[in-house]
């Protein structure tokens, strides 16, 4: 970062837009964080997708970067925990700047197998009925879901 806080300029010289995509680098360096843990948080949240390109180089979005920093503040200013963190996302919480929840709809069924159909979360509530329960089962969901993102990286 230069001393006035701004993003450093890319080698052409010039600054980067505000929609151009971001390598690790660039975003570890803007929201103060080391490359690792911008790795890490992709295996614990699957709705962080970087877009990946030859040799596996990651390119941040605008709105990934937007998520990265609701996810930042959360877990290091306001005390989350990383499950607190990902049950805020799954229920749409106002606290994370995530995708719109149309858009995290998109991509669980594009990840769910065929075979399997999921319940409309109306009919899951009416059917267990006891609240404990259904956070129990979102919990189970979400593992199932890093494992099946894991699975998928390990095949890649």
């Amino acid at each position: 970062m230069t001393e006035t806080g701004d993003n450093p300029a890319p080698a052409g010289g010039g600054r980067k837009s505000a929609s151009a995509f971001r390598t690790i680098s660039e975003v570890a360096a803007e929201l103060d964080l080391p490359q690792h843990v911008l790795r890490f948080w992709e295996t614990k949240f699957s709705v962080i997708r970087p877009m990946k390109r030859g040799g596996g180089r990651r390119y941040y979005r605008p709105e990934d970067v937007t998520l990265l920093r609701s996810i930042r503040d959360l877990l290091y200013t306001d005390g989350y925990t990383i499950k607190g963190v990902r049950k805020l996302l799954r229920e749409g919480s106002g606290k994370l700047q995530a995708p719109s929840a149309e858009k995290v709809t998109e991509q669980v069924a594009e990840q769910a197998p065929a075979s399997v159909s999921t319940p409309a979360p109306e009919a899951m509530a009416s059917t267990a009925g006891d609240e404990a329960l259904k956070g129990e089962l979102e919990g189970v969901v979400s593992e199932l879901e890093d494992i099946r993102s894991l699975l998928r990286d390990a095949d890649a």
